[in-house]
Parts: structure tokens; C-alpha cells; sequence
């Protein structure tokens, strides 16, 4: 009787489901929201980028290309990009760094301001730096003395896409660095290893994809920055405005194979910037993967 009965419990517990295994239907549900949301706010957007960009066919989208203010825009937003990615890292490495590494007053105070501009609107950014930088500014007198252009000019954005990407980089090494600890890097300077040499053999292997992550968001934020770079641009043609400022005026001119063109090459920047990203997940999981294995080896040995 208690055999049976206990044959009878176990065969209830088989044929129980799982409590985490959903019903087909919830399940084909929810998917079929996240493809609808995907295919309405991210595939259909892009296609209608394309397909205005090319209506009037190949040779007026090259010749969107042509202008000299098109090319004056993709090479503005090159240069910015160019000198905000690599300060940006200098400075995320550093403060990454600093705050995982050591204690000291004010550690908290600095993993708070490095998520301001996340909290910060971009154009309370931009406006923020017009009234340090501007022509009525607290520095507007000094700079004017000593003919120094900030404010509608290309200090004035590096400036503000500097201020909108620096948290991209610090952010991705913080998690990672403090999960790391300093073990390694104490084994290191036990066998003499200096500064320089711990942070080039040591730490730098171990963040490599983290730091390569960040640098991609960065540099993604970094061209496609809007609202700062509007406010202290002064939106000059062929001197202040980046990409997404030049399709802003193009398609306030109802110039919109122009303006479309222009968009698309900044679409392809995001498709890059998507695949990149995802390369570099992978990589991470496969390099977290193989640690939890090793991990789990070194506690199987006797």
C-alpha cells in the first residue's frame, strides 16, 4: 500500500509541469508582442529611412553627398567623435580605476556625478555650458579677451558631447572591476611588478571586452548626439553642424532625399554600432562561461 502510494506521488511528479515552464499560448503571446513592438519602432522606422532616401534612386542619394556642407558635417562629426571617444576612455579607465581599487572621502560623490548626465537633460547640458562659455558667460569677458571661440564653435561641441558620453566607458568597467576584486593585482605587486606594468599585464586583459563595449556605446552617442551640440552649435553651415544637426536643416528645407540620405548614413553608424555590440556580448559571455568552468574545475579537485 505505501509502495503504491508513494509509485502514485512520483508519477504525480512527473506529470506536474514545471512551474516556470509558461503555457504555449502565453508564451507565443508575449513573443508575438515583442516582434510587433520590434518590427513598429525599430524595423519599420528604418526601412522608411531607406526607401525616402533612395525614391528618386542611386544618383540623388550619392549626390546628397556631394555638398560641401554634407561634407563638412560628416567630417565635423568624425573630429568630435575622434577627440571625445579617446578622453572619454582615458577618463573611464582612471575613475574606474580610482574608485574600485582604493577608498577615499568623496568615492561616492564621484559614482554620483558620473551618472549626472544621465540625469541631465542635453540641452540643460548645452545651455549649462552657454552660460559658462558664452559671450555673457561667467568666462564669455576672458575668452573674448583673449579671442577664444567656445560657444558656436568646435571647442563648444567636443565640450558638450564630452560632458553627454563621459559615464559610457566608467560605467562599463565599475561592475566589472569591482566583481574582479584586486586579488590579481596584489599578486602582481608581490612579485614587483610596478603601476604601469599591473595595469598592462593584469587589469587591461581582464576588461579588454568590457572597455571595448564602452567604447562602442560611446562613440555611438558620441555621432548621434542632438540636443547639446544644438544648443551650442549656433547650427552654421559648414563650420558648426554635425550630421544630425545637417538633417535637421535639410528637412526643415523640405530637402527630404537629402535629408533622408543623411539619416541613413547615420542608420548604418546604428546597425554597425548594434553589431559590434553584439559581437562584444558574446565574447564577454564566452570569456564569463569559461571562467564559471574553470572556477568550478579548480573546486572539483581534491
Amino acid at each position: 500500500m505505501a509502495g503504491s502510494a508513494s509509485m502514485s506521488v512520483a508519477v504525480g511528479a512527473r506529470a506536474a509541469p514545471p512551474a516556470t515552464r509558461d503555457a504555449p499560448a502565453v508564451r507565443w503571446t508575449l513573443t508575438a508582442i515583442a516582434l510587433a513592438f520590434l518590427a513598429l519602432f525599430l524595423v519599420l522606422p528604418l526601412v522608411v529611412v531607406f526607401a525616402e532616401a533612395f525614391r528618386e534612386g542611386i544618383g540623388a542619394y550619392l549626390a546628397s553627398f556631394d555638398d560641401p556642407d554634407a561634407l563638412a558635417a560628416i567630417s565635423l562629426t568624425l573630429l568630435t567623435a575622434a577627440v571625445a571617444v579617446p578622453l572619454n576612455v582615458a577618463f573611464g579607465i582612471c575613475a574606474a580605476w580610482a574608485i574600485t581599487k582604493f577608498k577615499f572621502p568623496g568615492r561616492p560623490l564621484l559614482v554620483t556625478l558620473i551618472d549626472l548626465p544621465f540625469a541631465v537633460s542635453p540641452v540643460v547640458a548645452g545651455l549649462i555650458f552657454v552660460l559658462v562659455f558664452g559671450l555673457q558667460g561667467w568666462l564669455g569677458p576672458w575668452l573674448v579677451a583673449r579671442d577664444i571661440r567656445v560657444i558656436f564653435a568646435v571647442p563648444g561641441i567636443v565640450l558638450a558631447t564630452l560632458f553627454i558620453t563621459f559615464p559610457f566607458v566608467a560605467r562599463e568597467l565599475i561592475p566589472l572591476m569591482e566583481e574582479q576584486g584586486t586579488e590579481e593585482e596584489q599578486a602582481a605587486m608581490t612579485l614587483g611588478a610596478r603601476g604601469w606594468t599591473i595595469f598592462r599585464r593584469v587589469t587591461l586583459p581582464n576588461i579588454r571586452w568590457a572597455l571595448l563595449y564602452g567604447v562602442i556605446l560611446c562613440n555611438a552617442r558620441a555621432m548621434g548626439e542632438f540636443g547639446a551640440v544644438s544648443v551650442v552649435s549656433g547650427h552654421i553651415r559648414g563650420r558648426t553642424n554635425t550630421l544630425p544637426l545637417h538633417v535637421e536643416i535639410l528637412y526643415n528645407e523640405y530637402s527630404f532625399v537629402a535629408a533622408f540620405a543623411t539619416a541613413s548614413l547615420l542608420a548604418v553608424l546604428a546597425i554597425a554600432t548594434l553589431v559590434l555590440k553584439s559581437l562584444v556580448e558574446y565574447r564577454i559571455q564566452r570569456q564569463v562561461a569559461r571562467a564559471s568552468a574553470g572556477a568550478a574545475g579548480r573546486e572539483a579537485l581534491p
